[in-house]
């Protein structure tokens, strides 16, 4: 066994930290059996190259020189190609590739704009809404895409830009359902639960849905969220108009721009649903997308295949029918789960040997296990970054903008070996600089814009940095120091999140009381400290409705200078529950519970009405954003590899 000077030389060369300060700003000393193994699950392994390997890709900005000291071929993304060497004029934005004539050696050239889309005047508000829990009465027991269309067209009639949405993600085809948005299957594709059956292509009236429809509608009389029974029921009526469904020109079409992407993707669940369990536990021929027994599967199951991609095609319907109105900000989870379509498709891109968390803090003591897994820095890049343009570009479709969760996660990830305690982790560094040039890329191609959720231990140079690439910051009113007129202007700005407090839930002393009956030990004195913050922003008595106190509080954030204000419909509707509950999984209905009303009323309610003016008709301000320098930030420890 190496020693740990040794050890500690070895973990910094793949860019896994040896040690780490904490929320109380004391360093703490990696143990060394989580550096082996950390070491240990990094893909190809500390064996083969990696750290010192030749970059096979190379990003720039569009107005940075490129000089090729030899001849090299170089092919632009339209097919151009020509021989080059020497300094190149400027190229176009893109991924391009570089063929050195010497010895054939490739090279992935990405041309980036360096910084987001970011509208000059964006000035506006929004809601952040969980899509499951809003629920119309045309609903079947849960929140689908016709809803977030509906609560878009109200949104945008007040004003309203943007719409920010819970991660539209695939979960595992099948039963059980996954309930949390943020454990997908997949972040290229989208949840089939979120279907608006009657408006598929055939199923408007048709005599054998309607059972169906009534079994689903009353599935709204039961607050909590069943997804398996809901899907038993979408699955019935999607099943029956698919043996109904002819040549759809327009479906073909689709499916044939979406490429090997789709069909590997509806591959995956087509097998998932014939051999249950985690894809390493499958047949050998079927453990890889190019396994000798995948193509015949194929062929076998043809038809079951082409549902699963028919299913991906009517979801990409109807959310670009939703976001027709004004922007949707959809939400991309930090990792996937280990036995997902992701991991199958891209198995040699993600360290499956470790899941994705956080260390310990003020909230959790004992640290965080989200049960996803990350990409592997080192092969990520010997993709090209392939795997996370795909990711990026799939949740900027249909979308005004994307929300990274944790984007922290950009410049450096807390990864848990498998089976070990979320405290037994270490952060592993990623190439931040060439991360954010690609998200930058794909951000201006698709005008929309970025979000980063950056709560949590955020690194000091990470802020500046992501400010000068125009990633939006996230202010939350529990958290910031300041009154909102102090709030960062390049921010969405909120009162909560959905794994906070809602306003009701802190001014009753409904979220305490739901802690403490979990046995979760939680913090009386920062519950009473957020109590009193709440007294001082408001000014109201101790007796007053939930619903007032919200409008009150939003009122006082519209005087946050932020360039987007968002609010969410629990606190508007005075809901005392929290969308999820961390360090909790099956004690309560995280991700579960539909809002009390259905739609319509809920936009018939006049607190919803009134916390929309607010935001809308904000206190006035400039609009025009200051200029920002795009000259070379001074490398951070993320320093790129």
């Amino acid at each position: 066994m190496p020693d740990r000077r040794q050890l500690e030389e070895r973990a910094r060369a793949w860019g896994i930290e040896p040690s780490y300060r904490d929320v109380r700003d004391e360093w703490i000393e990696v143990p060394s059996t989580t550096l082996e193994a950390l070491l240990g699950a990094m893909i190809p392994g500390p064996e083969s190259p990696g750290p010192g390997d030749v970059n096979p890709v190379r990003v720039v900005h569009q107005d940075q020189p490129i000089v090729l000291d030899q001849p090299w071929e170089l092919t632009l993304e339209d097919g151009q190609a020509a021989v080059v060497e020497g300094h190149l004029e400027p190229l176009p934005l893109g991924y391009h590739d570089l063929t050195r004539q010497a010895d054939g050696h490739h090279q992935r050239l990405i041309v980036s704009p360096g910084r987001c889309h970011l509208p000059d005047k964006l000035r506006t508000w929004a809601w952040a809404v969980q899509l499951y829990a809003t629920r119309s009465t045309r609903s079947w027991g849960i929140g689908d895409l016709a809803d977030l269309r509906t609560l878009a067209q109200w949104s945008a009639a007040r004003g309203a830009q943007l719409l920010v949405v819970s991660p539209l993600h695939a979960p595992l085809p099948g039963l059980p359902s996954e309930p949390s948005p943020y454990s997908p299957s997949s972040r290229c594709w989208r949840n089939p639960l979120h279907i608006r059956v009657e408006e598929v292509p055939g199923l408007a009236g048709a005599a054998e849905v309607e059972p169906l429809a009534q079994a689903g509608r009353a599935l709204d009389a039961n607050r909590r969220i069943d997804r398996d029974k809901v899907w038993r029921l979408k699955a019935a009526a999607l099943e029956w108009a698919w043996s109904q469904t002819g040549e759809e020109p327009n479906f073909a079409k689709w499916s044939l721009r979406q490429g090997p992407s789709l069909a590997t993707y509806a591959a995956f669940c087509a097998l998932a649903e014939v051999h249950p369990g985690p894809w390493p536990g499958w047949p050998e021929d079927l453990r890889h997308p190019e396994g000798a027994g995948v193509a015949a599967f194929v062929a076998r199951h043809s038809a079951r295949v082409g549902f699963h991609q028919w299913l991906q095609w009517l979801l990409d319907c109807q959310l670009g029918a939703a976001g027709e109105s004004l922007g949707l900000v959809t939400d991309m989870a930090i990792g996937v789960i280990p036995e997902g379509a992701d991991t199958w498709m891209w198995q040699d891109c993600f360290a499956l040997g470790t899941r994705v968390g956080a260390p310990p803090d003020e909230f959790n003591t004992r640290g965080q296990n989200w049960g996803v897994v990350p990409f592997d820095p080192w092969r990520l890049r010997g993709a090209a970054f392939e795997p996370f343009v795909r990711t990026v570009r799939a949740g900027l479709r249909h979308a005004g903008g994307l929300r990274v969760d944790h984007v922290m996660g950009l410049f450096r990830l807390w990864w848990i070996p498998e089976g070990a305690e979320a405290t037994d982790g270490a952060y592993v560094r990623y190439p931040w600089s060439q991360l954010l040039d690609i998200l930058a890329l794909e951000s201006v191609r698709a005008q929309a814009v970025v979000v980063g959720e950056d709560l949590g231990t955020v690194e000091d140079f990470v802020r500046d940095e992501l400010g000068r690439r125009d990633v939006l910051s996230t202010a939350v009113m529990w958290f910031e120091e300041g009154a909102p007129e102090t709030f960062r202007r390049r921010a969405v700005a909120s009162v909560t999140t959905h794994d906070l407090p809602t306003v009701a839930g802190v001014w009753t002393g409904a979220d305490l009381a739901a802690q403490t009956e979990l046995g979760l030990e939680p913090d009386v004195a920062a519950h009473e400290g957020l109590r009193s913050r709440l007294r001082g922003w408001t000014a109201l008595g101790d007796d007053t409705d939930p619903g007032q106190v919200a409008l009150a509080t939003y009122r006082r954030l519209a005087a946050a200078p932020s360039v987007v204000l968002a609010a969410t419909l629990e606190d508007a509707l005075g809901i005392s529950e929290r969308p999820n509950l961390p360090g909790t999984v099956d004690e309560r209905p995280n991700w579960s519970l539909a809002l009390p009303v259905p739609l319509e009323e809920v936009l018939a309610d006049p607190v919803v009405e009134a916390v929309a003016e607010a935001l809308s008709t904000r206190a006035a301000g400039p609009d025009q954003l200051p200029e920002r320098s795009l000259r070379a930030h001074p490398e951070g420890p993320a320093a790129e590899r």
